[in-house]
């Protein structure tokens, strides 16, 4: 498998729930005890391990191998314009729950 890396670095925890291999974070923990990984050859079974591109990830017991690439110049420049996407979006989400709260009026209960 290759792994896109976008930004500085990634932790082994969230590299293995990107890929679907455990499926949340708490789960980490139990993988790495009952999984060998190997980070470059070397055993590793810290799940806060700060991976950087370049690195090659190796477990064994699921003959799986992921390693870790630069993303071309295309896929980057997706990358910021769906970045640029996701922050309008929670700007005027955010906006709209302003204006709906804003419109909320008092409960009235009958008989008061």
């Amino acid at each position: 498998m290759d792994y896109k890396l976008f930004d500085d670095y990634i932790t082994l925890q969230s590299l293995l729930k990107d890929q679907g291999i455990i499926q949340t974070g708490g789960a980490v923990k139990q993988f790495l005890a009952q999984h060998t990984v190997l980070l470059n050859g070397t055993e590793e079974n810290r799940r806060g391990k700060k991976l950087y591109r370049g690195d090659v990830i190796e477990i064994p017991g699921i003959n799986t191998s992921i390693s870790i690439s630069s993303p071309s110049v295309d896929e980057m420049k997706e990358y910021q314009k769906d970045l640029i996407e996701k922050e309008r979006l929670a700007k005027k989400i955010k906006e709209l729950n302003k204006e709906n709260k804003k419109q909320k009026t008092a409960i009235r209960f009958p008989g008061t």
